[in-house]
């Protein structure tokens, strides 16, 4: 195209067009009356339009940091009302943007958004708690340029063809904004989040390449830095994606499952990213109840040991996967989620105990129980009656006895059975304290005879 339009054929056109309209204005003024051409109006109304917009886009490529104080705030201020004339642009209903200015558009955009992230202000990446993030998050002071170019980069994508827009937006670009994800900025993120998702919906083409680097993302995440800010907005985006997976799901998929979404529990930043990773990995288990076994093993491996918080968001994980896996599933998994639950029941720490305890309100989870009772019953009649005699928190010791006499009312006679082998094993310590007693009073004894025999007799030495 660029070759015909520079051609030597197509400049006597052009000039033989406007000798025309030349013509035509020298027989409007000797005739005295007004010829109207709709064509070249519209061509040279078109051309100003578009020199004024290549005008807006170089000027727009300045970039201001907001932090530097010899920048001047109304250079930066006629910056931003251009971007607000070239957004303004966009939306005008019209013809497709020409090469011509998709192509410094683009640089345009990239200009301003790929640019060096500040350093963290924080010690970690991601914060403990998800409810403090807005408070630890740092604001970006280019917000103010930064909103109206991801304005004008969601109407660029929305308004453009994507085959004509895939010579500019390359993978290379895609590799670039996925970066921009680690800024601390949350506005950012989510404006970010917004146009990632489009171009993943209409760019057909790279949805394999832009899964694939999510993967990255995620992998380097939990095996090697810990440190990244998006990562929620990440699962989002994924959350979408893996509601439009069909079902029988493919191998690729499942790979996803257990080697990405599964270890993204152990991360000490996981509270914070907690409800969209949650909400994947049940998705996973609706389409393919199957998967509700190796979910529920994955999760058990990466419990937790000492952080209390992790701990009651995933009782809350498994009590929400219980009602979509499959029932057929339930004897193979009633002791393993059944005897995590009973420990959790016996935490020092308040919130997890009472967390568990409020698991038997489940209809599903009692259901569960039920179909294991001879297994499953010494394991949480054993947790019950230690809470009963041992915790400290009152409340705890209230809830548990209620948890006691729903499962009492379901078989008393198994209830009684496991109180006696409670007993029974109580005795059995016992036995073995007494005998480790008494085996450590012989040797105490035993050493003290021999500290006698061996000490050694006192010389006296005498001076001639």
């Amino acid at each position: 195209m660029g070759v015909l339009r520079n051609s030597p054929k197509a400049s006597p056109i052009k000039k033989s067009a406007t000798l025309q309209h030349l013509f035509d204005l020298e027989a409007n003024n000797s005739n005295g009356t007004k010829i109207y051409s709709p064509k070249s109006s519209k061509q040279s109304i078109t051309e100003s339009e578009y020199g004024e917009i290549l005008s807006i886009i170089s000027h727009c490529c300045s970039i201001f940091t907001f932090t530097d104080p010899l920048e001047s705030p109304s250079e930066q201020d006629v910056k931003r009302l251009k971007l607000f004339q070239l957004l303004s642009f966009m939306k005008k209903p019209k013809k497709p943007l020409p090469e011509e200015i998709i192509r410094p558009l683009v640089s345009m955009l990239s200009a301003n958004l790929f640019r060096p992230l500040p350093p963290s202000a924080k010690r970690t990446v991601v914060c403990e708690l998800p409810e403090d993030e807005d408070l630890v998050s740092t604001l970006s002071p280019a917000w103010p340029h930064l909103q109206v170019v991801y304005d004008i980069l969601l109407r660029l994508v929305l308004s453009i063809d994507p085959k004509v827009l895939r010579g500019y937006v390359d993978e290379r670009f895609l590799v670039n904004l996925l970066s921009v994800f680690q800024t601390e900025d949350r506005r950012e993120r989510d404006n970010l989040k917004n146009v990632y998702h489009r171009i993943y919906s209409k760019f057909t083409f790279y949805r394999a390449i832009m899964r694939k680097s999510m993967k990255d993302v995620f992998l380097h995440y939990v095996f090697e830095s810990e440190k990244h800010s998006g990562i929620g907005e990440l699962l989002e985006i994924w959350g979408s994606i893996i509601n439009g997976f069909t079902v029988p799901l493919k191998e690729e998929h499942k790979l996803f499952l257990m080697r990405v979404l599964i270890p993204l529990h152990k991360a000490k930043g996981m509270p914070v990213y907690h409800r969209q990773l949650a909400y994947c990995v049940n998705q996973f288990v609706q389409k393919e109840p199957m998967l509700g076994g190796t979910v529920v093993r994955g999760i058990l491996k990466y419990w937790p040991a000492t952080n209390c918080q992790k701990e009651v968001l995933l009782i809350d994980e498994l009590e929400e996967l219980v009602e979509n896996i499959d029932p057929d599933h339930y004897r193979k998994l009633a002791l393993l989620i059944c005897t995590q639950i009973s420990r959790c029941l016996n935490s020092l720490n308040s919130q997890v105990a009472e967390r568990a305890i409020y698991v038997w309100n489940n209809e599903q989870f009692v259901k569960m129980a039920s179909s294991m009772m001879e297994e499953v019953f010494p394991v949480v009649v054993e947790s019950v009656e230690k809470n009963l005699k041992w915790h400290w928190s009152k409340s705890v010791k209230q809830l548990t006895e209620n948890v006691k006499t729903m499962i009492e009312e379901m078989d008393p006679n198994l209830y009684d059975k496991c109180l006696e082998e409670i007993a029974h094993k109580e005795y059995l310590a016992g036995q073995e304290d007494i005998k480790r007693k008494e085996n450590w009073e012989r040797l105490e004894l035993a050493a003290a005879k021999n500290h006698q025999f061996f000490q050694p007799q006192k010389c006296i030495y005498v001076s001639h």
